[in-house]
Formats: structure tokens, C-alpha cells, sequence
């Protein structure tokens, strides 16, 4: 049995006790790695919004209903951005009059 089949059988509790006690050894430890952010991230819909969604998409002739979602949610957002630099202009007016 290879190393990370043992791995595959040991508890939870087991693994953190490991961990515990070669936490202050340093041959333990390997080099440290840097991991990046992905550049999607997955939003999770409740099944009512989804299916609403899938309904709004096909309504609008679109096949694809994540890139549907994903133009609405664009649109929103662009809109959202609009707004929110507007009343920022507008609150810097005020304050320098």
C-alpha cells in the first residue's frame, strides 16, 4: 500500500494529531507553494431562481443559459456602477459648494 492510499483510510481526527505534532519540526515541512485565484468562480443558485432563470434565457432565444445569466448579471452590475458614480459626483458637488 503507497503512501497516499494509508492516506485515503486515516480519520480526520488522526490526520489533525499529525499535523499537531509535526507542526515544530522543521524536516517535516516542505517549501512553501503559492496558490492563485481562479478566474471563475461559481455562484450557486437556489433550484427556483435557476429554473426561473432557465425560463427568462429561453424566452430570449438563448441556448446557453450561463452566458444569459452572465450578460443579465454584466448589465446589472454596469448599471449598479452608473448609479453609484453619479451620486459620487454628486455628493463631491455638494461638498464644494
Amino acid at each position: 500500500m503507497t503512501k497516499k492510499q494509508r492516506a485515503r483510510f486515516l480519520s480526520e481526527e488522526t490526520i489533525d494529531q499529525t499535523v499537531i505534532a509535526q507542526a515544530d519540526k522543521e524536516s517535516a515541512w516542505g517549501p512553501p507553494i503559492r496558490v492563485r485565484r481562479p478566474k471563475h468562480t461559481s455562484v450557486a443558485l437556489p433550484a427556483d431562481l435557476a429554473a426561473q432563470a432557465a425560463f427568462f434565457a429561453r424566452l430570449h432565444r438563448d441556448t446557453n443559459v450561463a452566458a444569459w445569466f452572465q450578460r443579465v448579471v454584466k448589465e446589472r452590475l454596469d448599471w449598479e456602477e452608473a448609479v453609484f458614480m453619479r451620486l459620487k459626483r454628486q455628493l463631491s458637488a455638494k461638498r464644494s459648494a
